[in-house]
């Protein structure tokens, strides 16, 4: 059973336009998103720690957008095979680069404008073939472009959070739901993710005129979503595996989990219940479902990527239950309002995502010396 979710499939697929070497810059400005997003959050946690004003303050839009938006814009640069994708991912890039130095205007447009082209990527792939999914992924792109319109019209991040929580959620649920075409979806269940997509639209949208009214919509469209991931993704099948397709399934399941977690809290709280609730609500979704969903999808989106090999070993299992743990104790810290105990939680999750990145590189160094000494 296909266990990757996106459109890139290396096996049946002609060579990636672009140089690789091209790739691995976008690839190194997305990760320093990510270590100045980690360190931003490492910030918030701790005030006493040393930091630039800017990182604490871009946290979420460094993680949301510099990384996890870069690579997004990337691996569809790859999927579409055209030169001017890759415009992209390096717009993206670039503006998480300027929120690192300071330059947070400069960085909100050019983020903002790596969502427009993105669009534009998606709008040629439908020219290619017109599916739901492709439709679902447009429509991230476009809430990721409406939420950096107003991010430059001068809203706060706060009242952002739905477009931008928008744009990984349909991005991801479009691209199970390729997958789960291939494993022979019963005929009509795809509407039923239509609707919960868009419930959540429409949620995001009404929060631009009523926050807290809109964030509650929104969050039954997040847990719509869940259910819906939890009864049709292939992952159900997958799990009784072994091997890769098993690890990617306790991922994505387990991601799942957490959507719905974060969606009860979005339909109760309004993210308006006070810094606690609204920190829990929002690293449910982000770290528990997004993260998870990096985790199992990166052994076969590397080598597609990057042309490099991400063996799987069961090594990898180490940062997933870090990570999740680290999701549970802070989202319990948040819950009992106990400071320590959040502050641990979110220490944690720092702790699984680097020690991810250092099982990749392992792994991706040991088969690479495997492939020469052959």
């Amino acid at each position: 059973m296909p266990t990757e979710p996106m459109t890139v499939r290396s096996a049946d697929r002609p060579p990636v336009a672009g140089p690789a070497a091209g790739r691995f810059a976008m690839l190194a400005g997305a990760a320093v998103a990510l270590l100045a997003g980690l360190y931003g959050g490492l910030a918030l946690l701790l005030p006493e720690a040393p930091a630039p004003a800017a990182l604490p303050r871009e946290h979420g839009p460094l993680m949301a957008l510099g990384f996890l938006g870069t690579l997004i814009c990337l691996e569809r640069a790859v999927a579409l095979r055209r030169r001017w994708g890759y415009l992209a991912p390096v717009v993206a890039a670039l503006g998480a680069l300027c929120l690192v130095a300071g330059a947070e205007q400069a960085g909100r447009l050019a983020l903002t404008a790596a969502a427009g082209w993105l669009a534009g990527i998606y709008l040629a792939l439908l020219g290619r073939r017109v599916g739901r999914e492709t439709l679902l992924q447009l429509g991230g792109a476009l809430a990721w472009y409406a939420g950096g319109l107003l991010w430059l019209a001068g809203r706060p991040v706060a009242e952002l959070v739905g477009w931008f929580a928008a744009f990984h959620v349909l991005t991801i649920a479009g691209e199970r739901l390729e997958l789960a075409h291939v494993a022979v979806l019963r005929r009509g269940a795809a509407a039923g993710l239509t609707g919960a997509a868009g419930l959540l639209g429409a949620g995001v949208a009404c929060s631009v005129w009523y926050p807290a009214a809109g964030a509650r919509i929104a969050g039954m469209g997040l847990v719509a979503v869940a259910v819906w991931l939890a009864w049709f993704d292939v992952a159900r099948r997958t799990v009784r595996g072994r091997g890769l397709p098993r690890y990617a399934a306790v991922c994505l399941l387990a991601g799942y989990g957490w959507l719905a977690v974060a969606g009860l809290l979005w339909a109760a709280t309004g993210l308006a219940a006070g810094e606690y609730l609204y920190d829990a609500a929002l690293h449910a979704l982000f770290l528990g479902f997004v993260v998870s969903m990096v985790f199992a999808h990166a052994p076969v989106i590397l080598p597609a990527v990057l042309r490099v090999g991400l063996p799987y070993r069961p090594v990898l299992y180490v940062p997933v239950a870090v990570l999740h743990a680290a999701v549970a104790v802070r989202v319990a810290g948040d819950l009992a309002a106990a400071e320590a105990v959040r502050v641990a939680g979110g220490l944690l999750a720092e702790i699984a995502l680097l020690v991810f990145a250092g099982c990749a590189a392992v792994l991706v160094r040991r088969a690479r010396r495997a492939s020469m000494g052959r």
